[in-house]
């Protein structure tokens, strides 16, 4: 009986320290694969700068690359096709078009914040990258290190996206510099909130799957990445108009 007993725990032991290494495997995989996101839209960011700017006499200009994609119509595919693109990774079946779709995503918002690169000075975009950096990791170390269930946080942090969204449209029309500080303080809290939530929602997606492995785990592990990405961006967003020194 008592090896009987022993069997039952060494292999119960074994079996936690399984999923607790397939576990970091796991976490591992998403966040290399959001840091190659990140990167992506780093290089892409930095390539449209140099092709749609250009300095005269100390003073920026747009060259005609620029006038297209910044005034010209495609300005307009550049800002909404991201959100088909996420739209779309939902209904994907297949991890390479995933991977695929997450990457040209990685892009094509890289292509939309080349414009920031002109508005504001390059060691301030340097400086609130570190910052972020920093705030996203004890973030998410929190999310995924924590006993307590950030569950309810959900419905409370979609509510106050769709409010900072229409707050962002309404301000348009008003174009005031107080509301938009306002909104930034507040995008910075939601988004901080959504990247520890988001951390634990993806490390519980793979401990209710046991550790399934496989196709399975790289798909959830691509979405994952999505996830904390656009927390990332959107944080690094908010904080640089907080923080960013306006050229």
């Amino acid at each position: 009986m008592s090896d009987f007993r022993y069997a039952q725990t060494s292999s119960a032991a074994r079996s936690s320290a399984q999923v607790d290494q397939g576990l970091r495997s796991y976490m591992l995989g998403v966040y290399n694969y959001m840091t190659i996101g990140l990167a992506i839209t780093g290089l892409t960011a930095i390539g449209t700068n140099m092709l749609a700017v250009t300095t005269s006499n100390g003073v920026m200009q747009l060259t005609d690359f620029g006038a297209t994609i910044y005034r010209g119509p495609l300005h307009w595919v550049v800002m909404l096709a991201p959100l088909g693109l996420i739209l779309a990774m939902g209904a994907v079946k297949s991890n390479n078009t995933l991977r695929m779709l997450f990457f040209a995503l990685s892009a094509l918002i890289g292509v939309s914040m080349s414009v920031i690169m002109m508005r504001y000075a390059g060691t301030s975009i340097a400086r609130t990258f570190f910052v972020t950096a920093a705030s996203f990791g004890a973030l998410s170390l929190y999310g995924y290190t924590t006993k307590r269930s950030l569950t309810g946080m959900g419905s409370f942090l979609m509510m106050g996206l769709f409010g900072i969204i229409i707050a962002s449209i309404v301000n348009i029309f008003m174009a005031s510099s107080a509301v938009q500080f306002a909104i930034s303080v507040i995008g910075v809290l939601l988004f901080a909130g959504f990247t520890a939530y988001d951390t634990q929602a993806i490390k519980s997606t793979y401990l209710e799957n046991d550790g399934y492995g496989g196709a399975l785990n790289e798909r959830n592990a691509i979405h994952g990445a999505v996830q904390l990405y656009l927390d990332f961006v959107n944080m690094f967003q908010f904080l640089l108009s907080i923080m960013g020194d306006r050229r």
